[in-house]
């Protein structure tokens, strides 16, 4: 009875939200004071430093916009509702940005199980949904016209650890430990066919449950197949326990590689800093690279509109997210719709921030991988791949 009314609910908010984009057309001029972006994302949880990051990101680079007069004379205005990381809250979190808050975009969502939840609703009303902070292949197929990834997917991220460990490393035995759902399932997809690429396949896997920190059976299970490289899936909290653990007991050769979506900074700081034999992978370049005019003038804003707020690749990401939004924006003639709006962000200049180059590729604009190691308190790249 609850999967029923589940469903019954569930096809009458995509009701309501097709029945108000049928009087709300793309080709609509948007005529409110503000330009609305809207998120829902985790700020409250085992993963509210990703939300709070992109917050912070984002914000920065809006924020100095507006400062700069806004776009048309119009500010930006960024909203967001806590999901928890949890799906049925995204879900009602996406129908009232929608439906009463009306926002020109969707921007910044979080997750991959989450965003998934939601994917009827973003594809049948067609609203432009950016940069969510996700690399699930689903949102980079050729039915999301109205979706516009920021980062590279977690198919490159695979590929280029894979790559990287095999050809420098002469590695060969792999095992992942990975979140129990639509996230964790992505990076094991990814994983495995770019092993298969390369004749090989995994030795180990282990899972933990979402939003909880249950590593143990997982350790028990990858310990005993004794792998060369781990590849890591998961929220930084309990991929830090478990980083802790196999090193606690196990071999002190083996490389650990978290992607991206773990959160380097966050899980620096709950390992103390201890980076040693773990490999990261990064959709964007370092953020402490002063040789790097977006990295300088994301330090410099961030300081000032967030003097409390350390840096991380995650916010850092957000910012240059928000920097290409706001480039697109920018470049409109005349009144701003949502149809004017994703074709600009679609063909905006591959030069739009320096020595990052953006290509619109596969549902995505950026299509680079950044391998690197945490020396003296910093993210320094290793190698770079590009897709």
């Amino acid at each position: 009875m609850v999967n029923k009314n589940f469903l019954v609910l569930s096809f009458f908010a995509l009701f309501l939200i097709l029945f108000y984009f049928m009087v709300a057309p793309q080709y609509k001029n948007y005529e409110k004071n503000t330009i609305l972006l809207g998120a829902s994302l985790p700020l409250s949880g085992i993963n509210s430093h990703l939300g709070r990051d992109i917050v912070v990101g984002a914000n920065t680079y809006f924020s100095h916009t507006n400062a700069r007069g806004g776009i048309q004379g119009k500010k930006i205005e960024f909203i967001q509702y806590d999901d928890k990381y949890e799906p049925e809250n995204t879900f009602s979190n996406t129908i009232k940005l929608i439906t009463k808050d009306e926002v020109f975009a969707l921007f910044g969502f979080v997750g991959t199980p989450t965003v998934k939840r939601v994917l009827p609703i973003i594809v049948e009303s067609n609203i432009p949904f950016i940069a969510p902070y996700t690399g699930a292949l689903f949102l980079r197929t050729k039915d999301t016209d109205n979706i516009v990834n920021f980062r590279s997917s977690y198919t490159d991220e695979l590929d280029a650890l894979v790559e990287y460990l095999t050809r420098q490393k002469n590695i060969t035995r792999f095992a992942i430990f990975y979140q129990n759902d639509d996230y964790g399932e992505e990076g094991y997809i990814a994983l495995t066919n770019a092993l298969s690429k390369r004749n090989l396949t995994l030795i180990a896997e282990g899972t933990y449950k979402r939003n909880t920190l249950s590593i143990r059976h997982a350790i028990h299970e990858i310990e005993a197949a004794k792998p060369e490289a781990i590849i890591l899936v998961g929220a930084y909290k309990p991929t830090a326990r478990f980083i802790e653990k196999v090193k606690e007991y196990g071999s002190s050769k083996i490389i650990f590689c978290p992607i991206s979506f773990v959160n380097a900074d966050a899980l620096m700081g709950e390992l103390q800093g201890k980076g040693d034999n773990i490999l990261f992978s990064q959709t964007v370049p370092s953020y402490d690279d002063f040789y790097s005019k977006e990295a300088v003038e994301y330090l410099k804003n961030l300081a000032f509109y967030y003097p409390d707020e350390k840096p991380s690749l995650v916010s850092y990401e957000a910012y240059l997210a928000a920097k290409t939004t706001v480039a697109a924006l920018n470049s409109i003639n005349g009144t701003i719709t949502r149809s004017k709006f994703l074709d600009k962000l679609k063909h905006v200049s591959p030069r739009t921030l320096d020595n990052i180059p953006l290509f619109y590729h596969n549902a995505q604009l950026l299509n680079q991988v950044y391998l690197s190691n945490y020396v003296n308190g910093k993210f320094e790249i290793i190698q770079k791949y590009e897709y």
